[in-house]
């Protein structure tokens, strides 16, 4: 059986423990089954050019991982990743910026990366690049003779070409897409968006037959493969979570309050000071419902070296505060704001007290945590998800969760009032509806769709 070689930006550090994050689980279960190679940063950068790999061999996996140069570091990730792709990807683009040391910077990495695993490849090995960060391997590793089948899988959404012609060469991102041989999107939407941006862009785009593109001479497969969870852990993680203490605290502190729960990345794409503005909007119009609901929202640190990280963390401290000092009691705290982070197994068991998923992100390829919220809920008694309607989870929950458009406080501050006051056949009907959608694309049915698509027909057997 021919291995598989997974490279994304950062690989998970092995442990003796299961992965946290569905990526990890996604990627570990493909090379588990058909043994292979995750490669990328270890989260070391040197001054000079970086040494060959450090490999870990963990039964049939091996870890492999580089350092990156100094000098480059913060110009590939802080400055193009995150600084250009990012907010363009996200359709943010107030906060966009383009500097082209920034982007010759990145082109410099993914030329590291090809140039560092080159040397452990195998004829038959199926590459399975990941993200925004390694756009361009595929074209690094077609320029130095590689001929393996070599997939692209995006987490993040695709723009439309009219935002992505903010970016100056926008054109080469586009070519070194198509260089590869399978390009995964979260949903159908972003393949659309991609095939347009070939047209756009004079690099064809023609549909044949199936999913298949033709582009730039090349017969390119363009799918969706959304990604999930592992439903079946995260039902026993947040079942047995409720014994753990700090769940247990929580749920008597609550007092039989509904408690409104939202957990994200601080990043200004989550759309947290509009949810704050929203849940505002809920306590000043619905005076009956003040006392019966807390907000817990827990958003640890992201990327602390990025002003406007910093700033979005400052406005949710004050939001949380002027909301607290407008309708607090001495015996009820409306919003609990928690700029830190919890253990999966903990945050899971939150999940289960939770009465209301609140997952409002202003753009997202998927959103996980929504996923999380309904696989960790009680069947018998579950809770009601409010949606953002630009996540990719949207497409497959639909009207099973309550959607909002997250740049519409008020609306939100409906749904709020909608979900607060759902009774429980609706409830459950809901939740069953979007329990199948789950099992349906769990991240095992993710992993086994996009690898079948990598794998040449005479190799499939035995792949399942």
């Amino acid at each position: 059986m021919s291995r598989v070689v997974a490279v994304s930006n950062r690989v998970a550090a092995p442990s003796g423990g299961r992965p946290a994050g569905g990526l990890a689980v996604g990627i570990l279960g493909a090379l588990r089954r058909s043994g292979g190679i995750w490669f990328g940063w270890g989260g070391d950068t040197c001054r000079g050019e970086p040494a060959d790999p450090t490999l870990d061999e963990r039964g049939n996996v091996t870890y492999a991982t580089i350092d990156i140069k100094r000098t480059d570091f913060e110009p590939y990730y802080n400055g193009f990743c995150n600084g250009s792709l990012w907010p363009l990807f996200h359709y943010m683009l107030g906060f966009f910026r383009y500097e082209r040391a920034d982007y010759e910077a990145y082109e410099r990495v993914n030329a590291l990366f090809a140039r560092k695993l080159i040397p452990l490849l195998e004829p038959t090995d199926r590459i399975w690049v990941h993200d925004y960060h390694l756009i361009p391997l595929a074209e690094e590793l077609r320029s130095s003779g590689v001929r393996n089948p070599i997939g692209f899988f995006l987490h993040v959404p695709f723009p439309g070409l009219d935002v992505l012609r903010t970016l100056p060469g926008y054109r080469r991102i586009l070519r070194a897409l198509a260089q590869y041989d399978v390009v995964g999107f979260q949903t159908r939407m972003d393949c659309e968006d991609f095939v347009a941006g070939l047209r756009g862009a004079g690099f064809g785009g023609k549909r044949l037959q199936g999913r298949k593109v033709l582009a730039l001479d090349r017969e390119i497969l363009v799918d969706a493969f959304p990604i999930g969870v592992d439903v079946d852990e995260i039902e026993q993680q947040a079942a047995k979570a409720t014994e753990a203490a700090s769940v247990q605290r929580l749920a008597v502190d609550l007092k039989k309050r509904t408690l409104v729960i939202g957990v994200d990345r601080l990043d200004y794409s989550k759309g947290l000071p509009q949810r704050f503005r929203a849940f505002e909007i809920f306590l000043a119009s619905h005076p009956a419902i003040r006392g019966r609901v807390v907000y817990l929202q827990i958003a640890p640190p992201s990327r602390t070296g990025v002003r406007a990280y910093q700033d979005i963390r400052q406005e949710l401290e004050q939001a949380a505060g002027h909301i607290n000092g407008r309708f607090a009691e001495p015996d009820w705290t409306p919003v609990r704001y928690l700029n830190r982070g919890f253990s999966r197994s903990i945050l899971m068991g939150f999940f289960r007290l939770g009465g209301i998923g609140l997952v409002t992100p202003l753009r997202d390829g998927m959103n996980l945590v929504a996923k999380e919220f309904v696989a960790a809920q009680d069947p018998e008694d579950p809770g009601v998800l409010v949606l953002s309607r630009l996540a990719g989870a949207a497409a497959e929950f639909g009207d099973s969760a309550v959607l909002v458009n997250p740049f519409d406080a008020a609306g939100v501050a409906d749904a709020l009032l909608i979900a607060s006051e759902m009774q429980l056949a609706e409830r459950r009907e809901r939740h069953a509806a979007m329990m199948e959608a789950l099992r349906r694309n769990d991240i095992h049915a993710w992993r086994r769709r996009f690898i079948d698509a990598l794998t040449p027909p005479a190799r499939r057997s035995g792949l399942q």
